[in-house]
Order: C-alpha cells, then structure tokens, then sequence
C-alpha cells in the first residue's frame, strides 16, 4: 500500500473543518505550497508513523516515555507544517487513527496494531 494522500480528502476536510481557526490557520500557513511540499509534509508524518511502529515492536506499553515523546513529537510536527494542534484537536486525531478505517490501514501498514497503539499513546498523552 502507499503512503497516505490526504489531497484525495481535501473537499471532505474543507467540508468537516473549513469554519474552524485551525482550517484557516491550514489555508493561511500552507497558502502557496507547491504538491512537492505537501508530499514532503505528508513524507514526515509517515515517518513519525513509522516511529511509532517501531517503538510499539520494542515497548507495546503507550504510556512508555518514547511513547509520549512521540505524541509530542507528532503534535509540534502538526503545528509546525499545518495548524496550531491543542491537545483537544490531537485527542481528536488520535481517535481517527484508529477509527476510520482508510487512516487505519494506511498506519497499520508501518506493523499491525500501530493505529490502535498510536490512538492509545495519544489518549495517554492528552490525559496528563
């Protein structure tokens, strides 16, 4: 399977989200972004996904520090490349990792389970 392409559900974000500060703050930070940039973007979160594949192989407990580091690693990733990620928007995020099924298999793809293992690390992190 290849790496997720979130430019296939931009008319369902814009739709979902486009009234939100965070859609503004997306279409405001990322306003003039070539599709190389956005793959580059999309490249890194793959990667922190990846991250967290391998971690789940050596510690399967969420709430192990590289665990949470990870969260947090993912969290300033999002701010820093799409919108301000509060931990509310991140608690939400971690529930659709795990919840819808194409986000779940495009993750699940990095070690089975780590869709379920991220959305746990996150619901950990979020409830400190």
């Amino acid at each position: 399977m290849d790496a997720f392409d979130g430019s296939k559900y931009i008319n369902e974000a814009k739709e979902k989200w486009g009234g939100t500060a965070a859609y503004v703050e997306f279409s405001e930070k990322t306003k003039g972004h070539s599709g190389e940039r956005f793959a580059e973007m999309a490249a890194g979160l793959d990667m922190i996904m990846g991250d967290f594949a391998l971690c789940m192989q050596k510690d399967p407990e969420p709430g192990s520090p590289e665990a949470q580091n990870l969260v947090e690693k993912l969290q300033n990733y999002i701010t820093k490349n799409y919108y301000t990620c509060t931990d509310e928007i991140l608690a939400g995020l971690g529930q659709m990792y795990s919840a819808d099924e194409r986000f779940k298999a495009n993750i699940d793809r990095h070690a089975e389970g780590a869709a379920g293992f991220i959305s746990a690390a996150v619901r950990i992190y979020c409830g400190r």
